[in-house]
C-alpha cells in the first residue's frame, strides 16, 4: 500500500486535536492503537485498516481510533494505555510486546488484540492458545526452531559461516526469549556469536561499528527500537559489508538483505477480523490466538550486489519475493 493510500486510511486522525478525537470517541464504536512509533508499523497497519474497511469499519464514519504512540519512550506505554482505558475504549490494538504488557495492566476489562506476540502462553498473556481465558487475544508469529531455519539460509548466503553477530534490544523480554532460541540454534552448528545488545537508538551505531573485520553475518532481532532504527541499521551493516538477516520483509524492503518468516502484514490483516468479532459482541476469551499460515522468504539482490555478494541461484529459485 502506498504511503498516500495510508495516510487516506488514517483519514488524518493522528494528528486531530484530542478534544476532537474525543468528540468522535463519544458517537462511534472506538479502537485504540498503542505502540512505539507509526514509523515502526506502517509497513503492517495499513493491513489491518483496510480489512477493517472491507468489514464495513470506515474511519471517522462507522469507526473511531484513537491513535497512541510513544515516540519511542517506553515509559509513555503505561500512561497512553491509561489514557484509552479512560476514553473507554471498545477494543485496544497493542502494537508490539511492551504495548501489550501495558495494555494488560492498565485493563482487565476492555479487550485487547494483538496482532502479533512471540510467545504469548510463556509471557503470561494467555492462559492457552486454543482458551486464552481473559480479556487479551490476537495472532502469534511463533514458529518452531524459526531461528534455526534462518541460520541454514545465512549459511547457503555465506559459505564458511562461522563468526555471526546479532543485534537485539536488551530491555525487551520477547526479544530476549528470541536471542535465547538464536543462541541454542547456533551452539549446534558452533557458530561463534558476538552479542550487541543495546538499549536505545544511540547504542547501535556504535554497536554495529565493533563488527567490522570481526563478523561475516549481522542477525537482527526485530522489536519496536529495532523497527524504529531499522533503516540505520541496514545503512551501517551496508557500510560494514555485513550481510544481514531479518523476520520479515519491510527490513528487507528498507536494504537489508534476507528475511525468513511470518508474513507480517497478513498476521496485521486477520487482527482486523478479531477486532471485527469483537466489536460485534465477541469475548476475546472465546477467540482462540492464531498462529502464522505463511512463512516467506525475501531477498534483496541490490544489497547483495552493494556488498559484493552472489545469491545463490537456488536461494532466489525458494524466494517468494526478490527485490532488484
Amino acid at each position: 500500500m502506498q504511503r498516500r493510500q495510508f495516510i487516506a486510511l488514517l483519514g488524518g486522525a493522528a494528528t486531530w486535536p484530542l478534544t476532537a478525537r474525543a468528540q468522535q470517541a463519544g458517537t462511534l464504536p472506538t479502537v485504540g492503537m498503542l505502540g512505539s512509533s507509526l514509523a515502526a508499523f506502517n509497513y503492517w497497519l495499513p493491513a489491518l485498516l483496510q480489512r477493517l474497511h472491507e468489514l464495513g469499519w470506515i474511519e471517522n464514519r462507522t469507526l473511531a481510533i484513537e491513535y497512541r504512540w510513544t515516540e519511542g519512550r517506553n515509559e509513555r506505554y503505561a500512561q497512553l494505555a491509561a489514557e484509552l482505558v479512560r476514553l473507554k475504549v471498545d477494543v485496544i490494538v497493542a502494537l508490539g510486546s511492551p504495548a501489550i504488557v501495558a495494555a494488560k495492566q492498565a485493563t482487565a476489562v476492555i479487550p485487547v488484540v494483538f496482532p502479533l506476540a512471540s510467545d504469548p502462553v510463556g509471557d503470561g498473556l494467555v492462559a492457552s492458545l486454543a482458551r486464552p481465558g481473559g480479556n487479551i487475544t490476537g495472532l502469534s508469529n511463533e514458529q518452531p526452531d524459526l531461528a534455526g531455519k534462518r541460520l541454514e539460509v545465512l549459511r547457503e548466503l555465506v559459505p564458511g559461516l562461522s563468526r555471526l553477530g546479532y543485534i537485539a534490544n536488551v530491555n525487551n523480554p520477547t526479544a530476549m526469549g528470541n536471542v535465547r532460541e538464536l543462541l541454542e540454534a547456533a551452539a549446534k552448528l558452533a557458530l561463534q556469536i558476538m552479542p550487541l545488545d543495546v538499549k536505545r537508538a544511540e547504542d547501535i551505531a556504535l554497536a554495529i561499528e565493533t563488527l567490522k573485520g570481526r563478523a561475516q553475518a549481522l542477525y537482527v532481532v526485530g522489536d519496536p527500537l529495532i523497527a524504529d532504527n531499522q533503516i540505520q541499521i541496514n545503512t551501517l551493516a551496508l557500510a560494514a559489508r555485513l550481510p544481514t538477516i531479518h523476520g520479515s520483509r519491510s527490513y528487507v524492503t528498507s536494504g537489508g538483505l534476507l528475511s525468513y518468516g511470518p508474513n507480517y502484514s497478513d498476521l496485521f490483516r486477520r487482527a482486523g477480523d478479531y477486532v471485527d468479532k469483537i466489536l460485534k459482541g465477541a469475548k476475546p476469551a472465546d477467540l482462540p490466538v492464531e498462529l502464522p499460515t505463511r512463512i516467506e522468504l525475501i531477498v534483496n539482490l541490490k544489497t547483495a550486489k552493494a556488498i559484493g555478494l552472489t545469491v545463490p541461484p537456488t536461494l532466489i529459485a525458494r524466494a517468494d519475493e526478490v527485490i532488484e
